[in-house]
């Protein structure tokens, strides 16, 4: 392993991830990296390159473009990494109660498994946040003449659609497996605030950081929920449908504009204005991230360390190039 330490700061790379399970996944400028660890103790590592969307077509650099084309490649690599995490964890259960079959054959059988559930959900999504409630907020206009103005009419569809993410994400927390996973997002924030601060990365460093990172991808939907509301409303549609496609055309919008704004916020989160439009995201934050065990924790560092190693190599590459 490479001493990224002395090759790379925190002033030139900036890194994010998330967790998957039983293991993180770290993204660099220019590399990802996701580790697991094995049912026997040992963490299985894979790092690829990676390119921004932007570097094959330019207009995906411009301010709020970039946002969707960002959120696109995050949905694309978060599943190829948990996609990965599900064959290691798979792989573990197939050595404890069945002959091993070979790679290739449980690479095919476990695509299309994980792939299929993944439409679903976005399909869910669909109609959890934003169909249902627009079902619900058009019922409502019925009974309640305030609601008929357009103003209103987003704003109480914009918190039923808060109302239902908020209970949704509750849920989920009291699910046993996803509070391991929560508990690798917190080792995973923990982590890319040690590596912001310039500090080893090492356990004992890293235990002391806070679970809360104001760049969290939890923190990115609560702007999209209250973005939302702004953006739905500058735009005027009459009939349930047309409202209802209408949502769906302006989400690269929206999520665009939330984008550029926790870009913003992120570091001044400590200043006046801007504290407070993070703190709804850092709260909810408190559900969705939970605290460690130092294993969790190495297996963050691992990943991190491994995905600035493949940096620093592209790093020189991109330089000889040039």
């Amino acid at each position: 392993m490479a001493d990224t330490n002395s090759k790379s700061s925190p002033e030139d790379i900036l890194v994010g991830g998330q967790a998957v399970i039983e293991g993180v996944m770290m993204r660099t400028p220019r590399a990802y990296a996701v580790a697991v660890r094995r049912a026997n103790g040992s963490i299985e590592t894979k790092r690829e390159p990676v390119k921004r969307l932007s570097d094959y077509w330019k207009p995906l650099s411009w301010v709020v473009i970039r946002g969707f084309a960002v959120l696109i490649q995050a949905l694309i690599l978060g599943l190829r990494t948990l996609n990965y995490s599900i064959n290691i964890s798979l792989l573990d259960l197939e050595e404890n109660e069945k002959p091993k079959k070979t790679k290739k054959a449980k690479k095919e059988s476990r695509i299309l498994p994980v792939a299929i559930p993944m439409v679903l959900g976005f399909a869910m999504a669909i109609g959890l946040f934003i169909l249902l409630p627009l079902w619900i907020t058009s019922w409502l206009r019925g009974y309640v003449p305030a609601v008929h103005n357009w103003v209103v009419f987003n704003l109480v569809d914009g918190v039923i659609r808060v109302i239902f993410f908020l209970g949704y994400i509750i849920l989920v927390s009291l699910m046993k497996d996803i509070r391991r996973v929560f508990q690798y997002h917190g080792a995973e924030h923990k982590v890319v605030h040690t590596w912001e601060a310039g500090e080893e990365l090492t356990v004992e460093n890293v235990r002391g950081k806070t679970t809360l990172h104001p760049r969290c991808g939890t923190s990115f939907l609560m702007f999209v929920m209250v973005v939302s509301i702004i953006v739905f409303s500058l735009f005027k549609f009459n009939g349930f449908w047309a409202i209802f496609l209408s949502r769906l055309v302006l989400i690269p919008v929206v999520s665009g504009l939330s984008y550029e704004l926790i870009r913003l916020s992120a570091p001044r989160c400590r200043k006046g204005f801007f504290r407070l439009i993070v703190l709804p995201g850092l709260a909810l934050q408190r559900i969705t991230t939970k605290e460690p065990s130092d294993d969790q924790i190495e297996v963050s560092i691992r990943a991190l360390q491994e995905a600035l190693d493949l940096e620093s190599i592209k790093a020189r590459e991109a330089q000889t190039a040039a």
